[in-house]
């Protein structure tokens, strides 16, 4: 079995439409995020390297000081009123620390799928995002790619 384990901080904007608590004002956080992808041999490529780790890493460093939204926050879409390369939209319900480790994982599976199209290699890939000092969600998960 080999694995890449990739780390990257970054920083952004959100908030929870809808939540009874703080979370529904517009707040801030340093995430951390960790990206581990293991398979039982890696492609290699004409340098004989597997996935590029800046590659991984900038799935996650291109949300550094954005907002995250989802489809239903009409402010923060209304490029009127925001620049629209400052927003990243997520799939969900609201921009919970699951909603970015699902985005973070969705855009793996494409990084790895764009490097080495139909190859059918099983890989586990598990993405932990902490939101604060306590607080973090892992999705983990097989994607045939």
């Amino acid at each position: 079995m080999e694995k890449i384990i990739v780390h990257a901080k970054f920083h952004t904007g959100h908030r929870q439409l809808g939540y009874p608590g703080e979370c529904r004002f517009v707040h801030g956080h340093t995430w951390r995020g960790t990206v581990a992808i293991s398979t039982e041999e890696f492609p290699r490529d004409e340098l004989d390297m597997s996935l590029d780790f800046g590659h991984i890493k900038k799935i996650m460093r291109d949300l550094d000081h954005k907002i995250l939204v989802t489809p239903n926050d009409a402010t923060f879409m209304n490029p009127e009123l925001f620049e629209p390369e400052g927003i990243v939209v997520m799939k969900g319900k609201g921009p919970s620390v699951e909603n970015v480790a699902v985005y973070v994982w969705e855009h793996v599976v494409e990084t790895i799928r764009a490097k080495y199209p139909g190859r059918n290699i099983d890989y586990r890939i598990e993405v932990t995002i902490q939101e604060t000092e306590n607080n973090f969600f892992v999705v983990e998960k097989n994607a045939v790619v």
